[in-house]
């Protein structure tokens, strides 16, 4: 492997950056409508499953990362691999495909909102321009331009942070409240969906391949000083800023509804709630919002569609040019808002389908790790492996839980 020298100032930022990528994946429009939803509709009920899912992705990130730097391959290369069946091969790119389109259509929509928020501009017409702007972010991973990318990357997460957090800064919540929220607890069918929608919405599949891809491009040529040990320990760094980041802002998006929104007429869409805070608020908070939304959906579109390429390429070993395949993924969402439906409900519905496809990404993530043949002395401890299974049992009961309210009528 060829390695070059980096000065010893700039070694551990250079470690910095896979992790802040990825974690836009958390700071999509499906999460702005799915927090934005729950805290509206139920106020602080649903504080504790913020805070679980990103304990959760914590976890979940991490080892696709350590997946990534100990093997220099992304997971799907390595599930590409390991199903020798041509048709097994295809099946598991076709529902991965299909929670990556799930993807594109929340971050599409989220773009188009903001900008019929921002211009007054048509929403088909925002799809577009989302569309099209994400392409072009998306072009510079392609070229080769990681640090670039990762750099346009991190910049729209510090404008989602700022954009979204500025309301609870103006009207902060009481600690009881919110205290309050972090008992675990679900009132009615309802609640469920949120919850689900909310847990799809944090831990995302999409995000799992990618993050592992992230840290192979990154990594592929290493310092001279960068062990495999260090490049772990530091990626726990990366990790831990970029939820940090992911997992406040979400709180706050949340905090915010149940504080200015919850039975406030209306709040139950992002236009509606957009409205609201501009009455309670004012122009400049809302303009921030609106902002956040627009960023969210630029910078997780572009990386919603490099996990897409990434599933294609290691699954199928295809690779479909860039414009082509923005042009097919972009189908579905213009073709939603050109329906007439409601999109903010199309956003936490598109969540729910994420965390559907949560299991399959996540449930052969721990299996990889924990293989010694695999990891070497990288290999998960049992402790790790207990923490990945209880994380698994707990996504797959509460889809279980919402199929049977679902189809029981509940």
């Amino acid at each position: 492997m060829t390695r070059v020298a980096v000065p010893r100032s700039e070694r551990l930022l250079w470690l910095l950056g896979p992790a802040l990528v990825a974690g836009v994946a958390y700071l999509d429009p499906g999460n702005v409508a799915s927090n934005m939803t729950a805290g509206a509709a139920f106020g602080f009920l649903l504080v504790w499953v913020v805070v679980l899912g990103n304990l959760m992705a914590w976890l979940v990130q991490y080892l696709s990362a350590k997946l990534g730097i100990v093997t220099g391959k992304s997971l799907p290369e390595l599930l590409g691999e390991r199903i020798l069946s041509k048709w097994g091969r295809r099946a598991y790119w076709l529902q991965a495909e299909l929670v990556a389109m799930a993807t594109d259509v929340a971050e599409i929509i989220g773009g188009a909102i903001a900008l019929l928020l921002l211009f007054n501009l048509p929403l088909i017409l925002g799809g577009v321009i989302t569309g099209v702007v994400s392409m072009t972010i998306l072009a510079l991973s392609a070229r080769g331009r990681q640090k670039i990318f990762e750099r346009v990357i991190i910049s729209m997460l510090l404008i989602i942070a700022i954009g979204f957090a500025a309301g609870v800064v103006l009207n902060p919540p009481t600690a009881g409240d919110v205290l309050g929220g972090l008992v675990p607890r679900l009132e009615g069918s309802r609640s469920v969906l949120l919850a689900v929608s909310i847990l799809g919405a944090t831990i995302m599949p999409h995000a799992i391949y990618a993050h592992s891809a992230l840290t192979r491009d990154r990594f592929l040529v290493r310092t001279a000083s960068q062990s495999t040990t260090r490049l772990i320990w530091a990626t726990k760094w990366d990790v831990s800023i970029a939820l940090v980041i992911a997992g406040a802002v979400n709180l706050a998006i949340l905090l915010v509804a149940a504080t200015s929104l919850q039975g406030v007429p209306g709040t139950d869409t992002l236009v509606g709630a957009h409205n609201a805070i501009l009455a309670a608020m004012g122009g400049v908070v809302a303009t921030m919002f609106a902002l956040g939304l627009l960023a969210s959906g630029l910078a997780s579109s572009s990386v919603g569609a490099y996990a897409g390429a990434e599933i294609m390429h290691g699954l199928l070993r295809l690779r479909i040019p860039l414009f082509w395949r923005r042009t097919i993924t972009l189908i579905p969402a213009l073709v939603i808002l050109s329906a007439g439906l409601e999109p903010t409900y199309v956003l936490v519905l598109s969540q729910v389908v994420l965390s559907f496809g949560i299991p399959f990404a996540l449930i052969p993530l721990i299996w990889l790790t924990s293989r010694r043949s695999l990891m070497g002395e990288f290999a998960n401890r049992w402790q790790t492996n207990t923490a990945g299974v209880l994380t698994s049992i707990t996504l797959v009961g509460l889809n279980a839980a919402l199929l049977y309210l679902v189809f029981s009528g509940s």
